[in-house]
């Protein structure tokens, strides 16, 4: 019997579940997990340390506390089908893109539901990720929900009219940031630059830039121009920047991720 039960066991569910051994929130032998694929099911096991089946679900989840739904959307309905029938109380835990609290509570049969919107660093302790929670779930599944996402970042509580935003700022953006790297090391190549040299150069500026955010509190405004020296360098690529719409392309972006993530959910 596990107290967590991982339904299904690609990347996402393989960093939050090494990320809960790591940090000691449960021990490898509480927590379980199932996957028809056996490959993912053995790199599940060999990346955590947690056993992962790949054969009778029902059985496996049986006197399972709390189940973590980590399926593809389209394949979530006859993935749940086996737990529903003894779903009764449990809590069920989602990650599972685009799809609402009451889609869940219809497809698990329980109405304790929490669903979260998480992102891929996760996957190296630096999560960034949003939940909502239905109106059934209990302050401990908050909790427990907070405990979980901790250990493989930070994580926000909000209404779940806002998962849409969420998935529009940190879900997918990593993607976004991914791709200023790749610019900022063109940019370093075309100068003249080594390509490993400046992947590098850019990645750690991005890292250092964002940790100053986090570990200074100050705001990216102060920090933007105390690099900025009046005429200098910065202030001419800045120019630039802005004179190409920056910003504004950044935000029409988010506003067409927020829009596509309404209309899977409606799906």
């Amino acid at each position: 019997m596990s107290k967590l039960f991982f339904l299904g066991a690609g990347k996402m569910a393989t960093a939050i579940a090494g990320g809960l051994v790591k940090a000691g929130t449960f021990q490898a032998d509480e927590l379980l997990a199932f996957d028809v694929n056996p490959k993912a099911a053995e790199a599940f096991q060999n990346a955590t340390g947690i056993r992962c089946v790949t054969a009778d679900c029902k059985a496996a989840a049986a006197g399972a506390e709390t189940v973590l739904l980590a399926v593809k959307p389209q394949m979530l309905a006859d993935a749940v089908a086996p737990l529903r029938s003894e779903a009764g109380n449990r809590l069920f835990l989602s990650i599972v893109a685009g799809v609402s609290i009451d889609r869940l509570t219809e497809l698990t049969g329980s109405e304790r539901i929490v669903r979260i919107m998480p992102n891929t660093p996760m996957l190296v302790g630096r999560g960034a990720a949003g939940f909502s929670a239905g109106p059934k779930a209990n302050e401990e599944d908050i909790a427990l929900t907070e405990r979980i996402l901790a250990s493989v970042g930070i994580a926000f509580r909000v209404d779940e009219k806002y998962m849409d935003a969420v998935t529009a700022l940190s879900g997918s953006g990593p993607a976004y940031v991914f791709e200023f790297i790749q610019a900022l090391a063109d940019g370093g190549v075309s100068e003249g630059l080594p390509r490993d040299m400046a992947t590098q150069l850019a990645a750690q500026t991005v890292l250092g830039a964002a940790e100053m955010v986090l570990k200074t509190g100050t705001h990216p405004t102060v920090l933007k121009d105390q690099v900025t020296s009046p005429a200098g360098t910065t202030a001419r690529a800045l120019e630039v920047m802005y004179r190409n719409g920056f910003a504004a392309t950044v935000i029409d972006a988010m506003h067409a991720c927020a829009r596509r993530s309404e209309e899977l959910g409606k799906k």
